[in-house]
């Protein structure tokens, strides 16, 4: 990409929320927009980073044989009856975005439990076709009275939201588990330390969820963690009076033992048991011909929080100053930043077209009548991992690729450059 394209607006990192530094420089460079509080367009590095962060998780739910597909995010009011939730999220909970019309009523889908069980029982007439995950990715909308940390907390927001149908409780355990693997190389494919965590059901029901939780400063969260197992239990449950049935899962005798962490969470699995298929009158055929509730488990990915979490734990400082963020390389969606002066010029052009043919994304920060030293901290305010300086010492031959992190260089000629990326 020619940084010249991008547009970026100028920023002073004195000005920058010191809380939430990586996304409040995206939001100064225009590459977030915020329409009104926690509603947000999204610039090309977000868009890009979105669409690895949705590549890793769609690779690995196919991988485990689930199923892509697609449901509407405009939902009538009908189906979230047959489920019995409509008032639960339109008048106790208020968490859903309606509107009525001449058509009738209808709410923004916030989840999809019901559009997911009329579409699996439409198709998943008999034993025969079990077990089934659907899985979709889009956005989804809550009616959040409180926003926070921008990506942390808005109002719309991409998830992954997958359903499980088995015949049998055991077999939806078994499904279970199998998803809660799947999580686990999603969130390892992704650099981030995760912490299966015990919660509550909330207003999704069923009797067992668990969280997926990422340690930061910037979570609101407090989980108690057991770094032996790496498990934990959200600080929430323990004010359930059923608390002990909850420490006994995770074989925890005393508290005092763990670690408290402040965490985000980045995912929640449930397992639903019968309780949409009993509540909407769906079933499968048995081996007998008899109908059948599903036993069904429903499975969430934050992207948004994902993306947020990334970028807010690789904030970089200088002497307590912000400085910028560096993306991971490995999901980064330019791996390399090239900065020239005016003599240099016509190497830089020549650098990067030989990147863009090898397959290398890369940024040419093509820009008139800036410095160097300006051109460099735009790296860190683009997140870009590495970068190649081009200036006074360049010899024309031997390249220097600066790691934007952890300051290591590397000279290489031009011939063996790809092999860096």
């Amino acid at each position: 990409m020619r940084l010249s394209k991008l547009n970026i607006k100028k920023i002073n990192l004195n000005d920058v929320d010191t809380n939430y530094a990586g996304q409040d420089i995206l939001m100064k460079l225009g590459e977030l927009y915020q329409f009104e509080s926690g509603i947000y367009g999204y610039g090309n590095l977000w868009t890009k980073l979105e669409r690895i962060v949705e590549n890793i998780i769609i690779e690995e739910l196919d991988k485990s044989g689930c199923i892509q597909v697609e449901f509407p995010k405009l939902q009538p009011k009908k189906i979230w009856e047959q489920s019995n939730r409509w008032d639960m999220y339109t008048k106790e909970g208020d968490i859903m975005f309606t509107l009525e019309n001449n058509l009738g009523e209808y709410g923004l889908a916030p989840t999809a439990e019901e559009c997911a069980t009329l579409f699996g029982a439409n198709r998943l007439l008999s034993y025969k076709n079990l077990p089934a995950v659907y899985y979709q990715i889009g956005e989804k909308f809550r009616k959040e009275m409180r926003t926070r940390g921008y990506l942390f907390r808005p109002r719309t927001f991409v998830m992954m939201d997958a359903y499980s149908f088995d015949k049998t409780e055991e077999d939806m355990k078994k499904t279970y588990n199998e998803m809660h693997q799947v999580y686990l190389n999603i969130f390892k494919r992704l650099n981030i330390p995760i912490i299966p965590t015990i919660s509550d059901n909330g207003v999704i029901g069923g009797k067992v969820a668990e969280e997926f939780q990422a340690v930061t400063d910037l979570g609101e969260d407090k989980i108690l963690y057991d770094e032996t197992q790496n498990i934990g239990i959200n600080r929430e449950v323990l004010e359930f009076k059923n608390k002990e049935e909850y420490l006994s899962q995770l074989n925890i005798k005393d508290i005092n033992n763990l670690k408290e962490c402040n965490t985000v969470e980045l995912g929640n699995n449930f397992q639903l048991g019968t309780k949409y298929s009993e509540s909407m009158k769906l079933y499968y055929k048995d081996e007998k011909g008899e109908n059948k509730p599903y036993y069904m488990g429903c499975y969430g990915i934050g992207l948004g929080r994902i993306i947020a979490c990334i970028i807010e734990n690789n904030v970089i400082k200088k002497e307590e100053k912000i400085k910028g963020f560096a993306l991971p390389y490995t999901i980064a969606p330019y791996k390399v930043q090239i900065i020239y002066n005016e003599n240099n010029k016509e190497e830089g052009e020549k650098l990067y077209n030989y990147l863009i043919e090898n397959n290398i994304p890369a940024i040419l920060d093509d820009r008139e009548n800036l410095s160097i030293g300006n051109r460099i901290n735009d790296v860190y305010i683009l997140g870009t991992p590495k970068m190649i300086i081009l200036g006074n010492q360049f010899d024309k031959e031997n390249y220097c690729i600066e790691d934007t992190k952890t300051k290591e260089k590397k000279i290489v000629k031009i011939d063996n450059i790809s092999e860096e990326f």
